[in-house]
């Protein structure tokens, strides 16, 4: 009994001799004096890299944590929780080639004399890989495909267990936050980061791979249930090791390493970790003669082109003032807030199309109030010098049943030009439409509420029929619609003149009213015509519908419009009216149509 006890004393203080130097956890930010145990190929650099290759072929690197680690209490006990995190580097001659790669490994021993370098990475041979006996458990980056043990492919991570054959593997790569995968290539030359954590309560292992200054990923890698207790012995030391095969091409650097024994291994200070040996050659005198030319050929071109397209830019929207255009009270809008307004006069901003130009709608960039722009086309039959009469008469229009002319634009050519020396700008042309203007408005020039009904009878005419109130394009007896549409009337059947895209689709007690109370408003006759609140009063069913009198009904023109000019050698337009001039187009500007 005596020896027996004995014995036991002697292996109780032998235990805890070993154990008593044991630590828990260590960082390394960078190699520079560090106490590690190397052997074979590895050596740490002058500048703090560890590094576990060179350029040998069939040889083996290892380097271990100096002293022993506790893993669990007793060779029965469950294993502890431990995590690493280091930094690594995998750098090819061969930008498409890799070599065997490294292995984070947890070793009962630090002496392994008998493993193979090539696929066995320096850490066992042919005869006891895959042995239980062996106790050891490692985390691959392999960038080489070994068919024997069936790597997955030339680029993973993989999690050992007592031989090379990996019991779970990934292509390598990381989970954003937006949980998108992305590819990670090992030998890539570039430093990448690793976490391995062992859960001793949930019995789970799990790896994490991302690339340099890039935090955490939440989601793993890979993530495995296993329980290390019967793999791991309670002491083992942690390290790493790597090998070569026949043809050595990619050299493995750790950069930097923490461990922790239950608890999160210590984040490594990026900042002062060791840089990487450059690859190939200087590229400085190729930079130098080459890029460095061509950035500043290229920098002094976009700094020209800058100041062209400002230039232009400043002469697209120069506005010059000149006598004539300080007598009228409407405003003038710079072309430029009308370009913003109408953004940049799309076409989607279209409200409609007239003789002389387009209509288009639009927002004001600073008051954010809603404006009607006329863009009169340079090559319309409208002169210069109607378009002068229009701002000069619009400009002094006050009506109730128009809306107000808030100003004009004009621009890169004058208007003054236009006009003899002497002669006085301020006209009394009739201003408006062909085709909405009443016949006694061509003779008078007046404008009154009664031609105001005149011109809106043409627009519910126009809208109910689908087309313009006089078509220079049509046969001659069509040429004015509101005479078509009398002569249906006339005949019975005022349907006919119903625009035919709207087919069948329409009230026809409505379409009635539209059409009757058009032809009304329409009348040669002032006085037969019946006033705005009438119009309405019919339009909204307060009052019965219209009746026509045929003897009494007269809708011929006269054929002279404006100036003299034929009626027909207008096309007719909507019922905006122009306001803005440009060297190739005019802009009108309104708070609404008629």
């Amino acid at each position: 009994m005596v020896p027996l006890k004995l014995a036991a004393l002697i292996f109780y203080i032998i235990s805890f001799l070993t154990t008593s130097k044991s630590v828990d956890e260590f960082t390394y930010n960078g190699f520079r004096s560090a106490n590690l145990s190397l052997d074979g190929m590895a050596r740490i650099t002058p500048n703090g890299l560890l590094k576990l290759t060179n350029s040998t072929t069939q040889q083996k690197g290892h380097a271990f944590y100096p002293d022993p680690i506790i893993f669990k209490n007793s060779s029965y006990a469950p294993a502890f929780s431990f995590s690493t995190y280091f930094v690594f580097a995998m750098v090819s001659g061969y930008q498409n080639l890799g070599g065997q790669g490294i292995i984070f490994v947890l070793s009962p021993s630090k002496s392994f004399e008998g493993a193979s370098p090539g696929l066995y990475f320096g850490l066992f041979n042919q005869t006891n890989n895959g042995k239980f006996s062996n106790h050891i458990f490692g985390v691959e980056l392999d960038s080489l495909k070994n068919v024997d043990i069936q790597d997955i492919d030339d680029n993973h991570v993989g999690i050992d267990i007592n031989g090379m054959k990996s019991v779970s593997s990934n292509t390598s790569g990381y989970w954003d936050n937006k949980d998108l995968f992305h590819n990670l290539t090992l030998n890539s030359g570039q430093p990448m980061q690793l976490w391995v954590e062992y859960d001793g309560m949930e019995k789970q292992i799990s790896v994490t791979l991302a690339p340099l200054q890039y935090s955490k990923p939440n989601r793993t890698l890979l993530q495995i249930s296993y329980d290390l207790s019967h793999v791991l012995k309670p002491t083992m030391f942690a390290g790493f090791s790597s090998a070569t095969g026949p043809i050595q091409i990619t050299s493995h650097y750790v950069l930097g390493w923490s461990f922790k024994i239950n608890g999160m291994a210590q984040s490594l200070d990026l900042s002062r970790l060791p840089k990487l040996p450059r690859v190939g050659p200087k590229t400085i005198s190729k930079v130098l003669t080459i890029y460095l030319p061509v950035i500043g050929v290229v920098s002094v071109s976009l700094a020209i082109w800058g100041v062209v397209c400002y230039v232009n830019r400043r002469r697209k929207f120069a506005e010059v003032l000149e006598e004539w255009e300080r007598d009228y009270s409407p405003q003038r809008f710079k072309f430029k807030d009308l370009y913003k307004a109408t953004k940049g006069f799309r076409d989607k901003e279209i409200l409609g199309r007239g003789g002389f130009g387009k209509v288009y709608k639009g927002v004001m960039p600073r008051s954010k109030s809603e404006i009607a722009v006329k863009r009169v086309s340079h090559e319309s039959r409208q002169g210069m010098k109607e378009f002068v009469a229009e701002i000069a008469s619009m400009g002094r229009l006050r009506h109730r049943n128009l809306v107000p002319l808030l100003g004009y634009c004009r621009r890169d050519f004058g208007l003054a030009r236009l006009y003899d020396h002497g002669e006085d700008h301020r006209t009394t042309r009739v201003v408006g439409t062909l085709g909405y203007l009443a016949p006694e408005q061509n003779r008078t020039g007046k404008a009154t509420t009664s031609t105001d009904v005149y011109a809106f009878g043409a627009f519910l005419l126009e809208v109910a029929c689908g087309r313009r109130p006089i078509d220079p394009k049509a046969a001659p007896n069509d040429l004015i619609l509101v005479d078509q549409v009398f002569s249906y009337w006339n005949e019975g059947d005022i349907f006919q003149a119903v625009d035919p895209n709207l087919s069948n689709d329409y009230l026809k007690e409505e379409v009635e009213i539209v059409l009757k109370l058009g032809l009304l408003c329409s009348h040669s006759e002032p006085k037969f015509r019946p006033s705005m609140r009438q119009v309405m009063l019919y339009l909204e069913g307060a009052l019965s519908p219209p009746e026509l009198s045929a003897s009494g009904q007269k809708f011929a023109q006269h054929d002279e419009g404006c100036d003299g000019i034929p009626l027909w050698s207008y096309p007719s337009s909507s019922s905006q009216t122009v306001f803005t001039q440009t060297s190739s187009v005019s802009n009108s500007l309104l708070s609404g149509g008629r």
